[in-house]
Parts: C-alpha cells; structure tokens; sequence
C-alpha cells in the first residue's frame, strides 16, 4: 500500500480509525520508516501535550489535610469541600488517559486523600466515579530484585476498569513508573470469568516523571457480558531492572453494572448527502457516557462510487487506485443538547469548552459499503431530557481535478490552485537533500477553510505519461492568514523518480469532503431500558 496521509496517521496514533484500516496501518508502519518517523513525532507532540496541559492544582482544603496529619489530640470537624475539576479533555491513543501531576506526592499521604482517583491527573469522568464511591483500595502488591510492583486502587463500571499503581524500592521510595511496554517484553492482559484472555479490549497505560503513580486502563466499550475480570500484570523489566512481576487483580463487575442506565434508540435513521446514520443507543455509566451508531454509504451512493472508481483504474490502473482511497469509511458531526438547548457535547467544539468533552471515539468496519460501527464516549453529567443533532456528515470522493506545471519554472512562476477547501501554491519541486534517491518533492504552501480539511491522495504522472505513486506529510494549523484560512503546508513525495521532469501533472485522486445538513436531525435520546 501507499503511504497513508498524514491525518491518517495522526488518527492512527490516537486510535480514532476502523480497526481494518489501523491493521492495514500497522502493518505498513513496520516496513516504512518515513512513516513511522511521523507517527513518532505525532506521539511525542501527544506526550508533551499532556504533559503541558496537566498543571498541578491543590484541594481547596489541603491546609486543613495538613493540620489534621499533625495534630495529635483529636481532630474538629471539618466540612468536605470538592476540589475544581479541570476542563481540559484529550483524546489519547487508545484509551483517554489525562495524566501527570507536577510535584511526588508522599505514599501515605496520597492514601489520606484518595490517590490516584481524587486527582486531576486522571480525566473527568473518573473523578466523578470516585465522588460517587467506585474506588476500591485492593493494595496488591509483588516483590522481585528489589523492587515492589503495587496496585492501590481500581474504578470498574460498565465502560472501563482503571487501576492506580506505584513502582517502590526496598526502602519504600516511589520509583518512575514507566512500564515501557513498547520496547521491553512487560504485558498486561485481561481474563474473563471463564479463563478467556481478551485480546480485544483497549488498553491503556499512563505515567508522567516525577509522580508517584502510573495508570493503567482496559475500555470494556461493546463488553456487555462481562461480570468479573483478573487484569494480570506479567512484567519482566522495571527501571531497566530484569525480574519477574506477576501479579493478578481480581475485578468484580457485576455489582457496578447495576449503576448503567440504557437508552434504546430503536435504531433511529436518517440519510443526508448518501450517507446512512442509524443511533442505536446510549448508555451512560458512572465514569462515562456512549453514544452507539452506525455509518454507512447507500446503495446509490456506492454506485456512484464504483463506477468513478471503475473510470480512474482505466486511466492508472486498479492497484495504484485501491491504495489510494483505501479505508473508505463514513463519519459523522454531531452535538448533543440539554433541556434547555444548550450545547453540552460536540465532536466540533473546542477542547478547551464544557461543549466538548470527548473522551474517547471508537470505530470498527462492517461488512457494509463504507459501514462503520462507532462508539462515542463523553464525560456524563447529570442531565435530562438530551438531544442528538446531526450537523453533517463526512465521506471519501474520487475527484476529477488536475494541474499541470513546468518544474524548472516554479522558483520565477509558482503555481497557485484552489480546489474545495485546498487553497495552495507550489513553491518548489527538487530532489531530497537526504533520503530515497529515486524521489522528487513537492512543497506547497496555502491555506484550509478548516481544521478538518483534509489534502487528499495524488498521482504524478510526467511529459512522457509515466505514473508515479505520491505519499505527503502536512498540517494545518489553527493560526490563519490574511485570507481567513488556516495556515497549511504540505510535502510531496514522488517515488521512482530519478531526476526531476520537465512537466509533471498530479492527479487527485481521492478527498475526504464534508457536507453540512440541509436541514438538522434531532432525536430525543431517551427510551429507558
């Protein structure tokens, strides 16, 4: 396959696309080292972000904490008051981790207050379930070459487990709580209550520097039947010590599955721009709410598709064009409003607002044309009487939109096109200073109507009508320019050639498009069940 676009692999990294297209990402990553080079630094923007984002905050009554660890007859009696919950939400790889505080709290200090779960290091929805009683201290706890692994403590409802957990030394030190588990051989599994390993649940893991605690996180998003786990720790390296730390956890389910509510939808539909939706449900447990919904092209739509599909591999041929338009799936804008119109949810909104919220957004492939099955999860707050409104819906286009130029001409006559929402200059096309030898770039800069845009998948074809496959890497940035559009840059990367030509056309092949509604789709997101 071709490489994937740049907003691919960012989308890859936060584990946002179908799992047929991560697999199909996946597997390309580990033969192309450009690739990975990219998805390598999108991980480390992601990690500086959190890092960034998560500043540390003291409870409005740490005072009082203190005095009460030091007075030694007796204690008054002190009003509880809640600490300010942040309201800043980020999409993590995977499994939504907001991780980090900035200053080592002491061990039995942190017990005091509540660990882990009474800090902001983790997100909203966590906090809430640990208002609301979830926590469960288990304090397990093995011992190998020194070190200690201990689980404290673990928040299990509906949606997802998620377990708090130190690294001490022998003299009971909190050690850096990385686990590294992308480069040593240290696993954490899940096992259902008939002994079944469960390779299909999200897992997660969270640490920052300096902090007493790691995190570590399995989605139980689609896990309806469920009703005890053993999350089992199977470590073999611990601050690059050599050991063996296995550990089970015993996690009951059953009894905090009672505190899910479900809203069946009935499989409420509707098709705007040959895109269906179908809502199925919604299901709102103590650390998180779930939007669950289909996407799919119709029938028509498909045919439309197909026979643009048809007249593009006559041109270039079939295999340069399935890779291409490759992960062809359908996606959706939506907000969610309260009683009174307000928005309290959006996939749009931004981060930093009470309408934002997400948590987490899954999607799997169905057997449908462009079919995905996709599972929204928000903060919950405690609102009635909520309404889903569709906005607009997101699909994949073949495209019939070229342009021409004379490489050698760029430096005195750059070429300037707008196409959709594209709106770029070529500035240069030269071999790399570095790198592949039989390639050419293509540096284009320009502006986006918006942050969704997307700078879609291209073919070069040269004078002589030779077709070379292209990959890119870009962004988009939030600042604009005098033009109102936001700020992008691309490059271009042709494979196979050996010297730049004397003319060269690339083709579009293929554009994700958004399309707003005509008129919005509202439906009630009740029904109780």
């Amino acid at each position: 396959m071709n490489c994937p676009t740049a907003d691919k692999l960012s989308q890859f990294v936060d584990q946002l696309l179908p799992e047929q297209e991560m697999d199909e990402i996946k597997g390309h990553v580990q033969s192309c080292s450009s690739c990975g080079i990219i998805i390598n630094a999108y991980q480390e923007e992601q990690h500086f972000i959190k890092e960034t984002l998560q500043t540390p905050t003291l409870p409005e009554n740490f005072t009082d904490l203190v005095l009460d660890q030091l007075e030694p007859y007796g204690k008054a009696y002190k009003q509880r008051r809640k600490a300010p919950w942040k309201k800043v939400m980020i999409v993590a790889a995977g499994i939504v981790m907001a991780v980090g505080i900035g200053a080592t709290v002491n061990p039995a200090f942190a017990q005091f207050i509540g660990g882990l779960f009474a800090t902001d290091q983790v997100d909203e929805g966590l906090q809430i379930a640990a208002e609301s009683g979830l926590t469960k201290r288990v304090d397990l706890e093995v011992e190998d070459q020194g070190l200690t692994l201990r689980v404290e403590d673990v928040i299990a409802d509906s949606s997802r487990v998620s377990l708090s957990y130190k690294v001490l030394n022998k003299d009971g030190k909190t050690l850096d709580t990385n686990l590294n588990m992308a480069d040593s051989n240290n696993d954490i599994m899940a096992i259902d209550q008939n002994g079944n390993v469960l390779d299909g649940l999200g897992v997660g893991t969270g640490w920052r520097k300096g902090s007493d605690y790691g995190f570590v996180q399995f989605s139980l998003r689609g896990e309806d039947n469920l009703e005890r786990l053993t999350i089992r720790f199977n470590l073999v390296e611990l601050n690059g010590v050599k050991g063996n730390w296995q550990l089970d956890v015993p996690v009951d389910l059953h009894e905090n599955r009672k505190l899910t509510k479900m809203a069946d939808l009935k499989d409420a539909t509707s098709i705007h721009h040959g895109v269906q939706i179908d809502l199925k449900k919604l299901q709102t447990a103590p650390s998180s709410m779930e939007l669950y919904f289909e996407t799919a092209y119709t029938k028509e739509e498909q045919n439309k598709f197909n026979e643009a599909k048809r007249e593009f591999e006559e041109k270039f041929g079939k295999s340069s064009v399935d890779n291409l338009i490759f992960g062809n799936s359908t996606e959706i804008k939506y907000h969610i409003e309260n009683a009174e119109g307000k928005v309290i949810y959006s996939t749009a909104g931004d981060k930093n607002s009470d309408a934002a919220g997400m948590l987490q957004g899954e999607g799997k492939d169905l057997s449908t044309s462009g079919g995905t099955g996709w599972i929204h999860s928000f903060v919950p707050k405690n609102e009635d009487q909520l309404t889903f409104v569709l906005d607009g819906v997101y699909k994949k286009d073949l495209t019939d939109f070229s342009v021409t130029m004379k490489p050698k001409d760029i430096q005195k006559n750059p070429v300037t096109f707008d196409y959709k929402s594209s709106h770029l200059t070529v500035k240069s096309v030269k071999k790399p200073l570095f790198g592949e030898d039989k390639s050419v770039i293509i540096k284009m800069e320009g502006g986006m109507d918006s942050l969704d845009s997307d700078f879609g998948n291209w073919i070069a074809v040269d004078g002589k009508g030779r077709s070379y496959p292209t990959t890119f890497s870009g962004s988009i940035m939030d600042e604009k320019d005098k033009n109102g559009r936001h700020i992008a840059t691309m490059d271009l990367q042709l494979h196979g050639l050996e010297e730049v030509p004397e003319e060269l056309t690339l083709h579009l092949v293929s554009m994700r498009s958004y399309y707003p509604v005509e008129e919005q789709w509202r439906v009630p997101l009740t029904g109780e069940y």
